[in-house]
Formats: structure tokens, C-alpha cells, sequence
């Protein structure tokens, strides 16, 4: 096991070849990590932009956008995954019906995901206050993503999913995937009743009243933060456990789980349902990377990459962006490369 650093986040961390675990192997078994925290953080993909739950990057042209956590939603682009500048809110406002839901919540918005599907970008949130299940999830969609564009226009599409103090689900962090025959899923949940899944219109973005199911994928005590991503036969969830939100002391580690159907049963490496509390260790504390949390994969030009945000010992716990490459065992389980040392 690695050693966490929380109370001393400059300490000298002594780190074989292991970085990141996962069933057993290392990110990059034949590099080990640099002891200087700095070059540390660079080998684990830091961008020096303060970013919490992103979303997975996201291409429109030539520029690649992610959004986050904020007032109204912000938003950075770049040209080549390196340098990042801040982009456009994506709502001025709190929408009048979310208010409605969710009055505690006054433009603050969560964990936001996005994906291209039928020529526009469908943009996901949620609406809540911290420990409650008085939440929602809202769509906005856009025809671009590039403010400069005359068709750049934020539209609210409304409400997606609910919930209040009588569900056993809390309807927060959407992770939302178009799988193989053009169906829509998005899952979401945190703590309570854990990790749900339901289909959505893949015309409209919007629930699909001929499926109102809502399937149970993954439970944990302090599971969070869902994302589904297809690769071969397998679908892969990944989630967080742990508590996110308190600096260097925020305990959030990523877990994996597989299944051949999207609608489960998802296991872990060792074969225990993530519904029974299973869970993989992808990426946990290392180091001045602290807390890591909010998985995405990106596709690009056949390379994987996975983003996350993680709170920088080196910089009081502020919560920035990491963005590393992922690649897939002889087993079929995902893993993370280090960057190459400067």
C-alpha cells in the first residue's frame, strides 16, 4: 500500500515502481516515480487550472474543451492538452425550474458531463446542496462549442431526474455514454443507495418513457462520482469512494468494476459485485496528488486518456486537473501511464 501524506504534503515519498494500482500491475512498471513533489506531479499529468469534478474532454474542431464544477458551470479550452485557458459559463443564471427543485442552490453546479450525439452537445448537471437528497439533474444543449460561432447558444433543456428526501437515491453526478446500437444511457448516485442507471431518448437527451426502469449498478457506503466507458466486449464503471471536498485531508480514491452488459452485474478484479461493495483500486493518494476523483476517458487519434481532479498538497489542497494516458492489460483492465520525466 502506499503511504498517504496529508499532514506534511511536502514530505519525501519513497515510491518503488508503483504509481498506479490496478489488479495487481503498476502504471508504468518500468519507470518509478520521481521523490521531488513537483516533478511528481508532472509525471501524473497535473495542469496547473483549478478544475473539480470535470468532465471527460471533449472536441469540437480543433479545440478541446472540459467543464467543471462552478458558478454557472465554467469551462477551459486547448489546443494540445497542455495549456488550458478558461472559456465561457454555460448558464448566467440558475434555471427558474431548477431553482424551484433545489432553492438552496444559487448557481452553484455539479459535476458536469457532455458528449456530441446527432450534430449537438448535450450537457449534463446537477442541482444540490452538500449531505441532501434534494437534487436534480438538468440538460443544456448547444450546437457548438465555440463562443465565437453566430450558432454558440446555450439552450435549457429542463429537468432529466430528481430526487428528494423519500428516494433512496440522490440524483447527483451524471455520467452519461452512447453504447454500441444507438442507445443512451446515464448513470448517477452518491452514498445512499449508491450507483444508478437509466435510459435515456437518444433523440431528445431527455428520460425515455418506454424505459423507466432504474437499475442498481454499485454500492459503497461513500461511492460517488460514476462513469461508464465501453472498450472491446466489456463495459468498464469506474467510482469513487472516499469523501471529496476537504483539501489535503479529502480521503477519494477511483475504483473499477467491469461488465459485459451495461445494465450489470459489474465486478471488480477479484470477482466481488460492486453492488456487494466491490470495487478495483485504479488511483488512489500519491504523494502531493491527493484525493483523486471524477473519472473521464477521452479518445484521441486512438489514444486514451483518462482526466480526473485530484488536490494539490503543494498548493494548500487546491483542486486541479490531471490528465494521463490509459492503456489495457493482457487481462482487459484499464491502467495509467506516467508522462515521461523532462
Amino acid at each position: 500500500m502506499i503511504p498517504r501524506i496529508v499532514n506534511d504534503p511536502f514530505a519525501i515519498l519513497l515510491v518503488l515502481a508503483l504509481v498506479v494500482c490496478n489488479v495487481g500491475t503498476t502504471a508504468n512498471a518500468n519507470a518509478a516515480l520521481p521523490t521531488a513533489p513537483q516533478a511528481m506531479l508532472a509525471r501524473l499529468g497535473m495542469r496547473p487550472i483549478h478544475v473539480h469534478d470535470p468532465s471527460p474532454i471533449i472536441r469540437c474542431g480543433k479545440v478541446f474543451w472540459i467543464f467543471s464544477t462552478g458558478p454557472g458551470i465554467i469551462s477551459y479550452y486547448s489546443t494540445d492538452l497542455l495549456h488550458w485557458k478558461p472559456g465561457p459559463r454555460v448558464f448566467a443564471q440558475l434555471p427558474h425550474w431548477a431553482h424551484k427543485m433545489v432553492p438552496g442552490n444559487h448557481n452553484f453546479l455539479w459535476a458536469p458531463d457532455i458528449l456530441i450525439l446527432h450534430g449537438r452537445y448535450l450537457l449534463y448537471y446537477a442541482v444540490s446542496t452538500f449531505g441532501a437528497k434534494r437534487s436534480v439533474i438538468g440538460l443544456a444543449t448547444n450546437k457548438t462549442l465555440n463562443p465565437k460561432s453566430p450558432a454558440f447558444d446555450w439552450k435549457d433543456r429542463g429537468l432529466v431526474i430528481g430526487s428528494n428526501s423519500k428516494d433512496s437515491f440522490n440524483a447527483i453526478d451524471p455520467g452519461v455514454i452512447r453504447t454500441p446500437g444507438d442507445r443512451l444511457w446515464m448513470s448517477f448516485g452518491s452514498f445512499f443507495s449508491g450507483i444508478k442507471l437509466i435510459e435515456l431518448n437518444i433523440h431528445t437527451g431527455l428520460p425515455d418513457r418506454r424505459h423507466r426502469h432504474i437499475y442498481s449498478l454499485a454500492w459503497h457506503r461513500t461511492i460517488e462520482a460514476s462513469q461508464i466507458f465501453h472498450y472491446g466486449a466489456w463495459y468498464y464503471l469506474f467510482v469513487n469512494w472516499g469523501y471529496c471536498c476537504r483539501g489535503i485531508h479529502s480521503t477519494y480514491n477511483i475504483r473499477v468494476g467491469r461488465s459485459r452488459r451495461i445494465t450489470g452485474p459489474y465486478f471488480d478484479a477479484h470477482g466481488t459485485n460492486m453492488l456487494q461493495g466491490g470495487g478495483t483500486l485504479f488511483l488512489d493518494t500519491i504523494g502531493p496528488f491527493i484525493g483523486p476523483g471524477q473519472a473521464g476517458v477521452f479518445e484521441n487519434h486512438g489514444t486514451l486518456y483518462f482526466t480526473c481532479h485530484f488536490y494539490n498538497g503543494l498548493r494548500h489542497g487546491l483542486s486541479q486537473l490531471s490528465i494521463l494516458r490509459m492503456i489495457f492489460n493482457s487481462a482487459g483492465w484499464p491502467k495509467l501511464m506516467l508522462w515521461p520525466e523532462k
